[in-house]
C-alpha cells in the first residue's frame, strides 16, 4: 500500500511514483528482504493509515484502519477522503468510472482510478460483476428516476442516458447490417439470440475514454498480468464456467480492449490471456462465437488483427526449426486456438445458407478387404466414417460451406510468416496421432494456405499408398501368391478411356482400396517408365476424351467456356462412376487436371445444393431473365405469361416439357408467386435433372478420397485450385525458383538467351512449354514459383531437340550456339511432344 504521499522519495515504498506492482506473495518476500537489510521507512503521512488496497483481501483491514484513525481536518484537495471512499469498491459500472475520472482530473492525481482499476481487473470475480445491464424498469419506475434525473446536472443526465439505452441482447446487430448483407444477421438470429449479461457498449466507451492516458493504459496491461493465469487455474481446475456462466464476461471485457495488440501486451500478458481463454469449455467457446458473430466486420477485423499479431510477433522473435517446432509454442498454440472462435464468428454473421444440402450416398462405399489384416497387425483403419469434424463445427450446428459470403475474407486469417515456418511432416504426424500433448495447425486449416494444406494432403496420400503397399506385401507372404503393390494400368494411347474403364472396373468390383494404391500407367509400344511424367500424360489424354462434346458426357457453354452435366447423357450411372473416379485419382496423386466446372460443382461435391445465385456463373443468361423476372415491376402474370411449365431441349435438339409443381402447365406466374418459381427453376437446373449423373460423379470422386482429410482442409475454391491449378502463369517467378545442373547456372549465356526466348512466347506457347516440361500445362497451387524445375546441360551444340524428364520437370538442353537456333529447336519441340521413349 506505501505510505500514502504520493510524492514519497522512497524507492521501496508502494506510493512511490516509480514503484512497480506486485502481487501479494512477491511484495511479502520484497518486505522481508528490506526488513533484513533495514532499510529505511518513509515519514509519516497522515493517509497511511486510510490507503486503498490495490487488491480486494487487504480492503476489510484498511477499512477498520480509516475507522479508527482518521481525523475529518483533511480537504477536498487532498483527495485522500475520495481516495478512501472506493476502498471497498470490488466492482466496477460505467458511471462509477466516470465519476472517478471526474474527481481525478479535477486534481490531476489519477491513482484512486488506478487503484481501482487494478484491483477489478486484476480479479475474475469482480470483472463477472462489472458493466452488468441496467434493468428493464417499470413505467412507475420510469417516471421516479425520470424525477430524480431533472435535479441532476447536464454531464449525469448524459451518462445515465447512454448507460440506460445500452442494447440489450446484440450491441452489434445494427453495425452489421449496416455493414453487410441482412441475409447473414437472419440466419444468425434462426441459431437462437446470445444472452450476456454484460454492456458491451458501455465497456466501449469505457475503454475509449480511459485508453488515452498511458499512466491508466499501463494499470490495464498489469491487471490482465496479474489476472490470466488465476482464470486459466479457475478454467483448469475448477469448473468455474459450469458453475456461473458469467464467467464469460471476463473474456468478453478484456477483449474490447483496442490495444489488445500493442507490443506491450504482445510480451507477457497477451500470450497468458490466449491460453487462459483456450482453456474455456466447448458450449463457453460456442457462445463467445455466436456474440461476436453479431459484430460488424470492423470489429471482426479487430479481433482478427490481436491473435494474428501475437503469432507473427512470436514467429519472427523466434527461431523455429524442426529441432524448435512452432507446435510447441504455448503462446502461437493458444492464439491459434483463440483464433478459431474469430473464425467461426465470422462465419456465422456472415451470409449463410443453412438448408439446401445433398443427400449422403445411400449405399457406402464398400470397405477394404485388407481390414481384418490391418485388425490383426493393429492398425485398424482410422476415419472409417470420413474426415473428421471439427467439435466447434459441431456445436454450432454450421460448416464451412454454410457461408456464402463471410464477414471478413477468409484470407485474413492466412498467417504467411506462421506457413513459412511451419514443419508440415511434423504437423500432420501430430494430426493423425490425435493426442493432447501435440497440437496440429491442421486442426485450424483456417490459418494455413493452400500451397501448406496441399502438403498435408500430400502426406496422407503417400502415406496411405505406402501402407496399401506393406498391406499387400504382408498379404503375399501370408496367401504365397504374388501380389501387386502398385495399382497399373496398362493402355493403349488410341483407345485410353475404353482399357482405362475395363481396368478401372475390374478393380472397384474386386477390392476398391486397390484405387489408393500408387498409380503406375504403361502405355502399350511405349518405353516411358512412370515416375510421374506418364500418369499426368494419361490423366491430360482421359480429360480431353472425358469432356470431348461428341462424347456427350457433358454441355459446354461458349460464353463461360465451362462444362456441365448432361441431363441426356447415354452413360449409365456405373460408367460415369468409373469416369469420374479418375479424378479423385488424379488429386491422389497429385496430378493438375484441365478441367473447367463452375463454381457450384465444386459446392456439392462439398455437400451443399446448387441454388439460385449458383446459376450465375454455371447459366449466366438464364441467370439474367429470372433476376429481371424477381425485379419487374410491372404485372408479372399479364406481361410475360408464364407458367410453372419449363422447356428444355435434349441432345438432339427436341424440346423436353418440364412441371415445377403438379400441373404446372395451368399455374401461372404471379408477383406473388414469383420467387417460388426462380427457386423451384434453379433446383431443377442445378440438383434435379442431373441427379442420376452428379450421384454417379460424386460416388466416383469418393471412392478414392472418402478417408481423404480434403473436405476438412479444404473450401470448395481451394478444391478447384487443387484439380485444376493454378490458371495465373507467372514465368517470372519459374525464372526465379528454377535450378540449374550439369554445367549452366544463371549467368550462362545460353540460359539468359532461354528466358529471354521463353518471356517472349505468347500464352498459348507458354501452356506448350509447360505441358512439354512438366507434363501440364496449368501451374501447380501457389503458382509456378512453386514449381520446381531444373534445367540440365545435355551436350555441346547440335542439332538435337530439347528433352525432358516430365517426372522431375528437368529440361534437357543442349548448348545451342545462337539464340535464333535455340528458339526454333524448343519451339520445334514443345509443338511436336507427343508419347515417351528412352533416352
Amino acid at each position: 500500500e506505501g505510505c500514502g504521499n504520493e510524492a514519497c522519495t522512497n524507492e521501496a515504498c508502494g506510493s512511490s511514483p516509480g514503484f512497480q506492482r506486485m502481487d501479494n506473495n512477491a511484495a511479502a518476500i520484497k518486505a522481508l528482504e528490506l526488513y533484513k537489510n533495514n532499510a529505511k521507512l518513509c515519514d509519516p503521512h497522515p493517509s497511511k493509515k486510510g490507503a486503498s488496497s490495490a487488491f480486494p483481501e487487504n480492503s476489510a483491514k484498511g477499512a477498520h484502519n480509516f475507522s479508527a484513525c482518521s481525523n475529518g481536518k483533511m480537504n477536498h484537495k487532498d483527495l485522500q477522503p475520495t481516495r478512501e471512499d472506493f476502498r471497498d469498491l470490488n466492482y466496477l459500472t460505467e458511471e462509477k468510472v466516470y465519476e472517478i475520472l471526474s474527481l481525478c482530473s479535477e486534481t490531476e492525481d489519477y491513482s484512486p482510478l488506478i487503484r481501482v482499476i487494478g484491483r477489478v481487473f486484476s480479479s475474475a470475480e469482480s470483472l463477472v460483476q462489472s458493466f452488468h445491464k441496467a434493468k428493464q424498469h417499470t413505467k412507475e419506475e420510469l417516471k421516479s428516476l425520470q424525477a430524480k434525473d431533472e435535479d441532476k446536472d447536464e454531464d449525469e443526465k448524459e451518462t445515465a442516458s447512454g448507460s440506460s439505452t445500452a442494447m440489450e441482447v446484440e450491441p452489434e446487430a445494427s453495425a452489421s447490417s449496416a455493414d453487410g448483407p441482412s441475409h447473414g444477421e437472419n440466419n444468425v438470429q434462426k441459431l437462437g439470440p446470445v444472452e450476456v449479461s454484460v454492456d458491451i457498449e458501455a465497456v466501449r466507451r469505457v475503454y475509449d475514454r480511459l485508453l488515452s492516458n498511458e499512466k491508466i493504459e499501463a494499470a490495464f496491461l498489469n491487471a490482465l498480468v496479474y489476472l490470466s493465469p488465476n482464470v486459466e487455474c479457475d478454467l483448469t481446475y475448477h469448473n468455474v464456467y459450469a458453475a456461473d456462466p458469467n464467467y464469460l464476461n471476463v473474456f468478453i471485457i478484456v477483449m474490447e480492449n483496442s490495444n489488445l495488440h500493442s507490443p506491450e501486451y504482445l510480451e507477457i500478458a497477451l500470450p497468458q490471456f490466449c491460453k487462459a481463454m483456450s482453456k474455456l469449455p466447448l458450449p463457453a467457446l460456442a457462445k463467445l462465437a455466436r456474440l461476436w458473430s453479431q459484430y460488424s466486420a470492423d470489429q471482426i477485423r479487430r479481433l482478427v488483427e490481436t491473435f494474428q499479431q501475437l503469432i507473427t510477433y512470436t514467429v519472427i522473435s523466434n527461431e523455429f526449426s524442426s529441432d524448435n517446432l512452432v507446435n510447441e509454442d504455448d503462446g502461437v498454440v493458444a492464439a491459434t486456438k483463440c483464433l478459431k472462435i474469430v473464425y467461426y464468428a465470422n462465419v456465422l454473421g456472415g451470409d449463410l445458407d443453412m438448408g439446401h444440402n445433398e443427400e449422403e450416398d445411400d449405399e457406402p462405399i464398400p470397405e477394404s478387404s485388407e481390414l481384418t489384416l490391418q485388425e490383426l497387425l493393429g492398425e485398424e483403419r482410422r476415419n472409417k466414417k470420413g474426415p473428421r469434424v471439427d467439435p466447434l463445427e459441431t456445436e454450432l450446428g454450421i460448416r464451412t460451406s454454410d457461408c456464402r459470403k463471410p464477414l471478413i475474407p477468409f484470407e485474413e486469417f492466412v498467417n504467411e510468416p506462421l506457413n513459412d515456418v511451419l514443419e508440415m511432416d511434423k504437423d500432420y504426424t501430430f494430426f493423425k496421432v490425435e493426442t493432447e500433448s501435440k497440437f496440429s495447425f491442421m486442426t485450424c486449416p483456417f490459418i494455413l494456405n493452400a500451397v501448406t494444406k496441399n502438403l498435408g494432403l500430400y502426406y496422407d496420400n503417400r502415406i496411405r499408398m505406402y501402407s496399401e503397399r506393406r498391406i499387400t506385401a504382408l498379404y503375399s507372404l501370408v496367401q504365397g501368391q504374388q501380389l501387386n503393390p502398385y495399382l497399373r494400368l496398362k493402355v493403349r494411347r488410341d483407345h485410353i478411356i475404353d482399357d482405362a474403364l475395363v481396368r478401372l472396373e475390374m478393380i472397384a468390383m474386386e477390392n476398391p482400396a486397390d484405387l489408393k494404391k500408387q498409380l503406375y500407367v504403361e502405355f502399350e509400344g511405349e518405353q516411358g517408365v512412370d515416375e510421374g511424367g506418364v500418369s499426368k500424360e494419361f490423366f491430360q489424354l482421359v480429360v480431353e476424351e472425358i469432356f470431348n462434346r461428341d462424347i456427350g458426357m457433358f454441355t459446354y457453354d461458349e460464353s463461360t467456356k465451362l462444362f456441365w452435366f448432361n441431363p441426356s447423357s447415354f452413360e449409365n450411372e456405373g460408367q460415369f462412376t468409373l469416369i469420374v473416379s479418375v479424378l479423385g485419382l488424379a488429386i491422389y496423386n497429385n496430378c493438375i487436371l484441365d478441367v473447367h466446372f463452375p463454381m457450384v460443382v465444386y459446392r456439392k461435391l462439398m455437400g451443399k445444393k446448387g441454388t439460385f445465385r449458383d446459376l450465375a456463373d454455371s447459366h449466366p443468361v438464364l441467370y439474367q431473365s429470372l433476376k429481371d423476372l424477381l425485379e419487374y415491376e410491372g404485372n408479372v402474370e399479364e406481361d410475360m405469361m408464364i407458367t410453372f411449365q419449363i422447356s428444355q431441349t435434349d441432345l438432339f435438339g427436341n424440346p423436353l416439357m418440364y412441371d415445377l409443381k403438379e400441373g404446372g402447365d395451368k399455374i401461372p406466374v404471379t408477383n406473388e408467386n414469383r420467387k417460388d418459381f426462380v427457386a423451384l427453376y434453379a433446383e431443377y437446373m442445378l440438383n434435379k435433372s442431373v441427379e442420376k449423373q452428379f450421384k454417379a460423379f460424386r460416388r466416383g470422386f469418393h471412392m478414392v478420397t472418402n478417408e481423404s482429410p480434403l473436405k476438412y482442409l479444404f473450401r470448395p475454391e481451394e478444391i478447384e485450385l487443387l484439380i485444376c491449378g493454378s490458371r495465373n502463369l507467372d514465368f517470372q517467378a519459374l525464372e526465379e525458383s528454377t535450378e540449374y545442373d550439369g554445367g549452366y547456372n544463371k549467368d550462362s549465356c545460353i540460359i539468359k538467351d532461354f528466358w529471354e526466348t521463353v518471356h517472349s512466347f505468347g500464352q498459348e506457347q507458354k501452356r506448350l512449354f509447360l505441358q512439354f516440361t512438366t507434363g501440364t500445362d496449368r501451374a501447380p497451387v501457389g503458382g509456378l514459383g512453386k514449381l520446381k524445375m531444373i534445367i540440365a546441360k545435355n551436350g555441346p551444340d547440335s542439332d538435337r531437340l530439347p528433352t525432358s524428364h516430365t517426372c522431375f520437370n528437368v529440361l534437357l538442353l543442349p548448348e545451342y550456339s545462337t539464340k535464333e537456333k535455340l528458339r526454333e529447336r524448343l519451339l520445334k519441340a514443345i509443338t511436336y511432344a507427343k508419347g515417351f521413349g528412352m533416352l
